[in-house]
């Protein structure tokens, strides 16, 4: 088995750069339906509830394919695993930009997404094998970084590019964006960085270690807390709250500075606080947001009810990968991957039981109820492998 490389630091620092871009067009690519949900239903003549079909399905892609492609794409340079990756995203955003139906949209969408199900837990893996380790918590979730940077101007961007320029437009600006990172990553990531392969052995340990398994799921169930509001945010500020598309851009804007706010003060203190605990604390202050959702009756009350929440969101992800890189290091590519698949997998979940609740249960104002019971199970989950974790290692046991 390889051993782990570190790299000169400015080799190092370059690479990270570049996997952060990677990520911020992941995570633009990713959130560009929800983004442009209104114009998208409006120009495909189809529903809210199918539009969240449309990203149930790539969710679920994402979710299944990460963990086989993980195994499939074990021994592949990441260097030309990486960039493969990013271009195939750009051409597949390309084709969806194209699409003359929902009939067409959805498998072109499904097959596009399946980048995402490499490139995430894969640049996680790589950047984590090149670090040292007592910088591999930061330098990880450095490279997540980019879904909140994504957050802060990816989503607001195609927010009001729908609404004022269409969905395709939007998906066109992904597909340019997925060829500029290719670019980047294919000139900054050093050749020959291989994690070690994933084994049927490697697998077993990880399904079979009831710590690991907890912390995998403490993923889902939050991503499904999180999408069940999430995925139809752009419906629910213009119906709910009457919202012009300027002020639909400016709540994904401030939820999303506030996310990446967060995730900058995560990226400096995790390895010292401890991602057991900056994950357990953010998941409570992700459910106090959906408990007290009833009291946004407008706009600005709905900015302070975010709040919570918004400095969370993606800081949990991110210590959600620093957590499980450090319980195992030589696991990593496999806990990556089904990480990965429980992000995914969650928001197919949240955005099915969303749209549940649209179309039986009264509406969008009942859609936190769902998320915050999906948020409790995540707590309590965390709560537990935290304090597993601890006993583990007062005894010196590993976590399989």
């Amino acid at each position: 088995m390889e051993a782990e490389r570190s790299l000169p630091r400015q080799h190092l620092k370059a690479a990270q750069w570049a996997l952060l871009l990677g990520n911020f067009v992941i995570g633009c690519g990713v959130m560009v339906v929800g983004g442009t949900l209104n114009d998208l239903t409006r120009s495909l003549n189809i529903s809210v509830t199918e539009g969240g079909h449309l990203i149930a399905i790539a969710a679920v892609m994402m979710g299944v394919g990460a963990p086989v492609l993980a195994t499939i794409v074990s021994g592949v340079d990441r260097r030309k695993l990486l960039t493969l990756a990013m271009v195939w995203y750009a051409l597949g955003h390309a084709l969806c930009a194209l699409a003359p139906s929902y009939e067409w949209l959805w498998p072109v969408r499904a097959l596009t997404v399946l980048s995402a199900a490499v490139f995430t837990p894969q640049a996680a893996a790589a950047v984590g094998f090149m670090s040292t380790p007592a910088h591999r918590g930061r330098a990880i979730t450095f490279v997540f970084m980019g879904w909140s940077v994504a957050s802060v101007a990816g989503m607001p961007m195609a927010a009001w590019v729908g609404e004022r320029l269409g969905w395709r437009v939007a998906m066109g600006m992904v597909a340019v964006g997925g060829l500029l990172a290719a670019a980047m990553v294919h000139r900054s990531m050093p050749k020959g960085i291989r994690p070690p392969a994933l084994s049927l052995r490697a697998w077993r340990k990880v399904l079979q270690s009831p710590l690991l398994m907890a912390v995998v799921l403490v993923t889902a169930f939050q991503s499904a807390g999180q999408f069940t509001v999430l995925a139809y945010a752009a419906p629910y500020f213009k119906n709910g709250f009457g919202a012009n598309p300027e002020q639909i851009s400016l709540m994904f804007a401030y939820f999303g500075g506030l996310a990446l706010a967060g995730n900058l003060v995560l990226n400096r203190v995790v390895d010292s606080f401890g991602a057991a605990r900056a994950v357990t604390l953010t998941l409570s202050l992700m459910a106090l947001s959906l408990l007290i959702w009833p009291l946004a009756t407008t706009l600005p009350w709905l900015a302070l009810v975010f709040l919570p929440w918004a400095i969370s969101g993606f800081a949990t992800n991110s210590g959600q990968q620093a957590r499980l890189g450090g319980l195992s290091p030589r696991l990593a590519p496999a806990l990556m991957a089904l990480n990965t698949s429980g992000i995914y997998l969650g928001h197919a979940v949240g955005a099915s039981g969303g749209g549940w609740v649209l179309d039986h249960a009264g509406g969008y104002s009942n859609l936190h109820w769902l998320g915050l019971a999906w948020m409790l199970v995540a707590w309590v989950l965390s709560h537990w492998a935290q304090r597993e974790q601890a006993r583990r290692d007062a005894r010196g046991l590993a976590p399989g």
